[in-house]
């Protein structure tokens, strides 16, 4: 298994923006729009790291995984499992539900695809 080191940089920095952003942020544009735009690149660089196929696939699947998680916090599903006290279940299942966070998490997928073409397209051109 090959690993994509650009997209370990990537998902290294976007961790690292997102700590800073739930650590220092309570507004109400950054850290709820910016955040969940961020966490979907975050979660495609993660992914692109390992898996070399089709990006559109990916970000798509990347974008349904995300789409679930906002659905199960309309359920509150960290509830039914037990979990509404738990910090950690709290910061990766969420805890309420947001249509907007549907369009950040759209906005994030689209942003991928020029992300990964510029990435693809420079590794290629290195590698000629």
């Amino acid at each position: 298994m090959k690993i994509d080191k650009k997209y370990i940089y990537i998902t290294l920095l976007l961790f690292l923006i997102e700590v800073l952003i739930a650590t220092f942020f309570k507004d109400k544009f950054i850290r709820p729009i910016l955040g969940d735009v961020l966490v979907v690149i975050l979660l495609f660089s993660f992914c692109r790291i390992f898996y070399h196929g089709n990006s559109i696939k990916l970000i798509i699947g990347v974008l349904i995984f995300a789409f679930i998680i906002e659905i199960l916090q309309y359920f509150q599903f960290a509830s039914l499992l037990g979990l509404e006290n738990n910090k950690i279940a709290k910061i990766v299942l969420g805890s309420t539900f947001d249509w907007l966070d549907l369009l950040a998490y759209s906005i994030g997928a689209l942003l991928c695809f020029p992300l990964d073409n510029k990435l693809t397209i420079n590794y290629s051109n290195c590698n000629s």
